[in-house]
């Protein structure tokens, strides 16, 4: 169990710390702030820089807690939030399955960090080290309603946000454009 636990530690936590810089710097192939900003927006994440910017920091974090074993029920909450958002936002509406788009992977994800947050990192941790190792079934639940506090919290702040306007397409400015120079030209003919 000492091994295993380490290395789900480091699975998750080491891919985290990927998603994350990916998210806030263009890290591991990744699009970076401004095009992950821009992607939430046309997701309805608003306002997306700002979102961007939590789930790059929350993934990074909680990836980097959940590999060295330090906090390790906090650093749950912080992938269970993420997870949950992605859920909600992006795969719940395709279904259980990854071949459809669907959540199932997410839900692996929070079924590892809470099973981690239950059974503790292990010895091979800071939180042991520290002698601040913290699990059980309360810490477990306590990670996964932290999670699902964070997620509602960016699901509202979303939602209360106005949509940004959509930049006018060339045919648009091209029309308008048009029909600018047309009233001109009247207005001008009739003086």
């Amino acid at each position: 169990m000492k091994v295993g636990r380490l290395l789900l530690r480091a699975a998750v936590g080491g891919f985290f710390i990927g998603h994350g810089t990916q998210k806030l710097f263009g890290w591991f192939g990744g699009h970076g702030l401004e095009a992950t900003g821009q992607a939430f927006e046309g997701m309805g994440i608003r306002p997306g820089h700002v979102h961007a910017t939590a789930a790059g920091v929350a993934e990074t974090a909680g990836g980097a807690g959940m590999l060295l074993g330090f906090q390790t029920p906090l650093a749950a909450s912080a992938i269970v939030s993420v997870m949950l958002t992605a859920i909600n936002r992006v795969h719940l509406k395709n279904g259980p399955w990854a071949t459809n788009g669907g959540y199932e992977y997410n839900a692996v994800l929070i079924a590892a960090a809470l099973a981690l947050a239950e059974a503790g990192p292990g010895p091979v941790s800071l939180d042991r080290l520290f002698g601040t190792e913290r699990r059980g079934d309360r810490w477990a639940l306590t990670a996964l309603a932290l999670g699902a506090a964070g997620a509602v919290g960016a699901h509202l702040y979303a939602e209360s946000q106005p949509a940004v306007p959509e930049p006018p397409t060339s045919a648009e400015v091209s029309e308008n454009g048009a029909a600018a120079s047309d009233s001109a030209e009247v207005s001008s003919a009739s003086q």
